[in-house]
This record gives C-alpha cells, structure tokens and sequence, in this order.
C-alpha cells in the first residue's frame, strides 16, 4: 500500500502544472481568479506572482499564500522553472517578457494586443518558432458565447447569407493605468490598439482579411485617438467598427453587435439581461441559450471586465492544449500579430484622418 500511495503521489506531482501571474493589476486580477477556479480541475499550481505595485501583489498573495512573490517580471522568470507564465502588464511591456518568459521554456499566454509595432511581431513571432514553445495570446473575444453564436450563425449559413454587422466597444476614459499608461499612445497604441482590437481581431476571426476599408476619427486634447470608426468590405459583406474611450471616465463598459442576415437579425449588448437576442423575418424574437461553461462575476479587478466567464473558458482551452499536446488552433500568436498589424493600418490612418480635419 504504501508502494502504491507513493506512486499516486508522484505522478499527482507530475501532472501538477506551475503557473507565474505577471502583472496582477486589473487584468492580472482577472486571470489569477480564473487561475483560482481552474485549480483543483486542472491542476494548477499558481506558484509565482509579480507586479511592482506592493497593494496588488499582496492582493493576489492573499488567494495564492504559498506562491512567491517579485516585485519584477523578468526576476520571476529568470528564478523560477514554471509550465506556464501570464503576461498581464501593460501593453508595452507585453514582447520583451514574453520573450524572455519562451527563452527560458515556459508557455506562454500574452494578453493583447500581442505587440504594438509590426518590429516586434517578428520578434515574438521567431522567438515562438525558436524556442518550440506554445503561446496563445489573450484576444478573449473569440471565447465569449455570444460571438461565438453569430460567427457560427454566418458559418452554418442559418439564418442565410450575412448582409452586415456593426460592432462597438465603448468605453469611459481609462483612468485605472499604472502610472497613467493608457494616455501614452507609445505605451498603449491609444485606444485603437487596447480595445477597439477586440473587434478588429473578431472580424478577421471571422470574415478572413477585408477587402478594403475607411477610417474615421477622433482625438483627446493631447492629439492622442480617443475614437475610431471603421467600415470594412469583406466581400459582399459591410461591417463597421466602433471603439472609443470616452472624455468622460463616468460612461459605464459597454460591448455590443448587430449582424444582419437575410432572415433574421442578431443583436447583442452586454449591458441588458438577456445579452443576446434574434429578430425573426416573421416577427418572432428568439433569445438563444447559451451555455457558458463558468458562470461568474467579480468586480475585484477594478476596470471595466466584470464577466468572468470567457477568461476561465479562454485560459482552460490554453492549459488543455498544453497538457493533452493539441495545437492551439484558437488565438495563436501569428493570428495575434495580424489583428495588430491591421489595427495599426487603422490607427495610422485615424491620425491622418484627424490632422486632415
């Protein structure tokens, strides 16, 4: 018996996977409470934590008091031998950790955007290609229910041909940022980049790369894009694209979509219960059931993401491709730096479009 009870023991040890948090501000927060919920299911050992804000690490600490703690992200990948590493810093640290994190052996999961210039999608792209690894990046839209039930209505061709879709992403100013980086366009790719990528990602998800498209826009007083509007051609299809942080930090965290079909209308809105609702050709309206695998809120992170939900379906599909040897066929990196060399195309032409007004 106790022959066998130490062998249980050892391959218990085996199978356990050590995951290092970097970052656990407010989308940090995020992961590690999925971590947190994935743990006994997976298991998960979330043994390494990092964030040079003092407050927030022992926040994290606290659901995790046998991890170790750095102040520095690149000290916990240089000391630590993990499975797995999150990137959740700020945009603009996003690559060089990464990197480092692949360097070392670790899988990584990289919030978006990946990268915020096309120099350091090469980077990522031949470090992953190097050193073997997998890496998935955080474009945690495609794991949301109810995108993915208008992309498989398009797909299945259930409610016919899609005619259009209009998307938007609204948001007050972000004033959450670690030493205000969301306001440096250097740091975030202004708000093109951090949130209206999002939908830029989801549409080359799910329509392929457009054929064309025209972007209109706004800016802050500082010059920096506040507000972009783009319409695309993807065929036959039209789909329009709206992102923006608002002057105001009051406006509540707003996402939402309209595609029209040829029999029927899909529209969702984050902000109303249901979320998600289908407007017949025949008058009818049909609220689909969606079966979100984690049903959870928390408003613990403090910023605009609430809904649980995806990033535990997200972060589940990652650890699964690694413990079971799959391909990530979902998010992957080179899919990533698409979505972000398309954002950039846009947000160079937004600025154009401003210094021309």
């Amino acid at each position: 018996m106790r022959t066998t009870n130490k062998a249980v023991m050892i391959i218990e040890e085996v199978n356990t996977m050590k995951v290092g948090v970097i970052g656990c501000g407010g989308m940090g927060t995020t992961h590690y409470l999925s971590l947190k919920a994935l743990a006994e299911q997976k298991g998960l050992d979330v043994a390494a934590l990092a964030d040079c804000r003092k407050e927030f690490l022992d926040k994290a600490a606290s659901y995790f008091p046998d991890a170790k703690t750095y102040e520095f992200g690149m000290d916990l990948i240089e000391k630590e031998e993990l499975d797995v590493v999150h990137i959740c810093l700020p945009s603009y640290l996003h690559v060089d950790h990464a990197i480092a994190a692949m360097e070392k052996g670790m899988n990584v999961l990289v919030e978006k955007p990946v990268c915020l210039t096309r120099e350091d999608g090469v980077r990522i792209l031949e470090a992953e290609k190097r050193t073997g690894v997998k890496v998935m990046v955080g474009q945690v839209v495609r794991f949301f229910e109810e995108y993915a039930y208008v992309r498989q209505a398009y797909l299945d061709k259930r409610f016919g041909k899609l005619k259009s879709i209009v998307m938007q992403r609204l948001s007050g100013d972000v004033a959450w940022g670690f030493e205000d980086w969301f306001h440096d366009e250097q740091k975030s790719g202004s708000v093109v980049l951090d949130l209206h990528v999002h939908d830029v990602d989801f549409l080359r998800y799910m329509l392929g790369e457009p054929d064309s498209f025209d972007v209109c826009a706004t800016a802050f007083e500082s010059g920096m894009i506040n507000q972009v509007l783009t319409t695309y051609r993807f065929g036959e299809v039209t789909a329009t694209a709206e992102g923006i942080w608002d002057i105001s930090p009051a406006l509540k965290f707003q996402a939402n979509f309209r595609a029209c079909f040829e029999n029927a209308t899909v529209v969702f809105n984050s902000a109303q219960t249901p979320s998600l609702k289908v407007y017949k050709k025949d008058g009818t309206v049909e609220t689909p059931e969606l079966a979100q695998e984690y049903n959870a809120t928390s408003d613990v992170a403090g910023i605009n993401v609430s809904n649980l939900g995806p990033y535990f379906t997200e972060i589940k599909y990652f650890v699964e491709c690694i413990q079971e040897g799959k391909e990530i066929e979902t998010a992957q990196v080179c899919e990533g730096v698409k979505s972000v060399e398309l954002a950039l195309r846009e947000w160079e032409a937004a600025k154009e479009y401003v210094q021309n007004l």
